[in-house]
């Protein structure tokens, strides 16, 4: 009388179990989209607005870190250019998950603020080791709602490498959402960061923002 009893139950947390795993999966696909910063709005991106959007930051990218100027003012310029081509609030609540929904408006804001600032001083510097060469657009790619735009960068003593632009206007304007430097995904990289510092600050999006400010 047992055994037919467990062969049910059995089953029973078999199909439990089946139903979770799909419930995780769509979880986890959900949130592996967020990650890579998926754009919200299903749009249909031109190629050739995204590659120029591209080279015009490109473009404004080699003026700086080749105007000689001081690391300090190069840091302010890079984070107008990041104002001016990347879609900040997206990339803010990209890497931020599943907690934005549960922060205030006033801690949003905050946060976008610092993180653009952070985003700026942090990747600024590592555009500085770009001093003297060249970033060369080479091709785009439509993907889903997006177009990846590919780019080349040539730095003497070293291989040329790539660097790969999403971008996409599903906020309205186009602007970049992510980029792949040297197959590091910047998203990812940000989201496991920014994760591991808000888990820190228990969860505190307030709190993060006023830290953000002098980090990076």
């Amino acid at each position: 009388m047992t055994r037919p009893h467990s062969r049910s139950r059995t089953g029973h947390d078999k199909a439990a179990q089946a139903v979770v795993s799909r419930r995780v999966a769509m979880f986890t696909l959900g949130t592996a989209a967020l990650a890579c910063g998926l754009p919200l709005r299903a749009t249909a991106q031109s190629p050739d607005a995204a590659a120029a959007l591209v080279s015009r930051a490109v473009g404004d990218v080699l003026g700086i870190i080749n105007s000689g100027r001081s690391e300090s003012a190069m840091l302010r310029e890079f984070e107008r250019i990041f104002r001016d081509y990347a879609d900040v609030p997206i990339i803010a609540q990209s890497v931020v998950g599943p907690q934005w929904r549960g922060a205030s408006d006033a801690d949003r804001r905050a946060f976008i603020a610092a993180f653009q600032s952070y985003m700026a001083r942090k990747y600024g510097r590592r555009f500085r080791e770009f001093i003297g060469g060249e970033i060369t657009v080479t091709g785009t790619r439509q993907v889903r709602n997006f177009v990846e735009v590919i780019s080349t960068v040539r730095v003497t003593g070293t291989a040329p490498f790539e660097v790969r632009w999403l971008v996409s206007d599903g906020s309205g304007q186009t602007r970049f959402f992510n980029m792949i430097i040297e197959g590091v995904n910047l998203m990812i990289t940000e989201r496991s960061e920014i994760g591991a510092m808000l888990d820190a600050r228990g969860g505190d999006l307030g709190r993060l923002a006023a830290d953000l400010r002098s980090m990076g």
